[in-house]
């Protein structure tokens, strides 16, 4: 399990972009529409390979008989830092092998991007959207690999919730990068950018 990216939801996706770029300093790049799921993304590359997306419903999707991915079916007000990602290589091992219930593989494609999605019938994460998505690439490279670089990198993601000793055992990986601690439930990434240190949160 390695982190892939981090993932700003908005109630539009202008919203979302609005906020990164807004916070960050640096301009989103287009992304494109994920049918399956009727939302729509723009994205943003990252230092060593990560990248940020902006996402959000898209208003001009058909409706759907299943909750969407990410919890966007409930998501209200501001824009702001909703979920992290991280990719694994073998997403139904993976899945068999965890403690908690990420949700079941959907296979997703975007332009010449392919992929599987955990994704909860509800579309919530366990702890409270706080455990990260998870996802395979089908195909050599990723979006992190080929969207151009902004010069931002992410320094640290920090993690709060109440439960964070059993968050971390469900998790069950170390990256220096991510830092779980007990709190009421928070999420924060810290980034060095062109313009110094800029944080999202949630």
């Amino acid at each position: 399990m390695l982190l892939d990216h981090l993932a700003v939801a908005g109630e539009t996706v202008e919203e979302a972009v609005s906020h990164v770029e807004e916070s960050l300093g640096v301009k989103m790049l287009p992304g494109g529409n994920h049918l399956h799921f009727g939302t729509h993304n723009q994205l943003l590359g990252l230092a060593d390979g990560l990248y940020l997306e902006a996402i959000a419903i898209d208003p001009n999707a058909e409706s759907l008989g299943y909750a969407r991915w990410f919890d966007l079916d409930r998501f209200q007000g501001p824009a702001r830092l909703h979920n992290w990602i991280c990719r694994v290589d073998d997403l139904d091992t993976k899945l068999a092998e965890l403690d908690v219930d990420a949700g079941q593989p959907v296979a997703l494609a975007r332009g010449d991007f392919k992929w599987r999605m955990a994704v909860p019938a509800s579309g919530i994460l366990p702890f409270e959207n706080l455990f990260p998505a998870l996802i395979q690439w089908d195909v050599a490279c990723t979006p992190g690999d080929l969207l151009a670089r902004s010069g931002c990198a992410l320094i640290r993601v920090e993690i709060a919730h109440p439960d964070a000793e059993t968050l971390t055992a469900a998790i069950g990986f170390q990256d220096s990068r991510i830092a779980i601690e007990i709190g009421s439930r928070a999420m924060r990434a810290i980034f060095e950018t062109p313009h110094g240190k800029r944080v999202l949160s949630c």
